[in-house]
């Protein structure tokens, strides 16, 4: 068991100074003063510090991406120490482009693995395309019977894409939707967004000619340019959530887009922050030629948030929601994103320049000081 005492607590909401009781990885009690004594319970103080709830990151490629230059240019692997130091205490993992050199069931084994080292890790069924990429017989059946899956990835109005009609997508969604009611979850049809002139518009013809429930459709990279971010506040201003790419494939300041969509009346709870994390992206001199290959990073969903209350002027409240509670709720995770009895014991303790100095996760602390106490596997 553990007390973290003197917080002051943002849920995201303020709840002012508070103390919180951990114990079995959950969040048992918040009260103004928990002052309980035995050997087993420990007390951290975290007078000075806001602590949030720990960061959820929708769309990351932890067994690696790219391939689009040939094998050397694939990524890597992420390990367990690169998502916590960021504060990123809860991830979602998908395939991208590769379907074939990365497999679903190596994807599933990196979920286990995650989970087993200490931070809670979710997936995608299915990558790019419409063929079968699923582990079970049906992407419904991974729904009902594999826990650690979400929902379904594709991708639409990309040349890379299998250019999915309407009702392919339709489909697609009957089986998420239907297997996650089965499944006891909300379930998702996570579509990656290329940058063909189509736009949104099989997702508008989804809502409106097929009536099927918005808050299925989960559209990432909508900010790839300003054309598509237009469409993407018309499908926030409908009822959808929209998710913003901060390690790529963004023709602006992610949070510079945020503050955009506020301005033209999208409620901040319509709007999420993933990093795309460990995509495969080229490396390129100052006169624009590649000369590699790098990583995309996985960092820029906390420093984004930071922008948005430093530059942005939004409450903290407000400036972190796209990485606690909006992903949460896109993703169907009550036990998440929140700081509330009951909740996961998933926290970040941000100093007053909204650096960060602490992580919990499961309950266990993983960083204190801004420096991780946790190790991977074979360090």
């Amino acid at each position: 068991m553990l007390i973290i005492k003197n917080a002051e607590i943002y849920s995201p909401q303020k709840l002012g100074k508070k103390d919180i009781l951990i114990a079995n990885g959950k969040i048992e009690a918040i009260e103004d003063s928990i002052d309980l004594k035995a050997d087993y319970i420990e007390v951290w103080d975290a007078k000075g510090m806001k602590v949030l709830p720990g960061f959820i990151d929708q769309h990351v490629h932890v067994t690696g991406a790219g391939g689009k230059h040939g094998f050397a240019s694939m990524s890597p692997e992420l390990k367990l120490t690169q998502l916590l130091e960021v504060g990123t205490t809860t991830v979602v993992g998908l395939l991208g482009t590769d379907g074939s050199t990365r497999s679903i069931n190596s994807l599933y084994a990196k979920v286990r693995a995650l989970n087993a080292e200490g931070m809670t890790a979710y997936m995608y069924t299915g990558y790019y395309g419409m063929d079968p990429t699923h582990i079970m017989g049906s992407i419904q059946e991974d729904m009902i019977f594999i826990e650690r899956i979400l929902g379904c990835k594709i991708a639409i109005t990309d040349v890379r894409s299998d250019y999915p009609s309407a009702l392919d997508l339709v489909r697609r969604l009957r089986e998420v939707r239907v297997g996650g009611m089965i499944g006891e979850k909300k379930g998702i049809l996570h579509l990656h967004l290329g940058n063909l002139s189509s736009k949104m518009d099989l997702l508008f013809e989804i809502v409106k000619d097929y009536e099927f429930p918005i808050e299925h459709i989960s559209p990432t990279h909508v900010g790839r340019t300003k054309p598509l971010f237009d469409e993407a506040i018309k499908f926030a201003k409908m009822g959808g959530m929209i998710d913003i790419t901060t390690g790529a494939s963004q023709y602006d300041k992610p949070y510079k887009s945020v503050l955009y969509a506020l301005d033209e009346g999208v409620s901040m709870d319509k709007m999420t922050f993933s990093s795309d994390g460990n995509a495969g992206l080229e490396k390129k001199d100052a006169n624009g030629q590649m000369i590699g290959f790098r990583a995309a990073p996985i960092d820029q969903n906390f420093a984004q948030c930071v922008e948005l209350a430093k530059q942005g002027g939004l409450p903290i409240e407000e400036a972190f929601k796209p990485i606690t509670i909006n992903p949460a709720i896109n993703l169907g995770l009550k036990q998440k994103g929140r700081i509330a009895v009951g909740a996961d014991a998933d926290l970040c303790g941000l100093n007053d320049d909204l650096e960060l100095k602490a992580v919990f996760a499961k309950g266990q602390q993983v960083m204190e000081n801004g420096q991780l106490t946790v190790k991977n596997s074979f360090e």
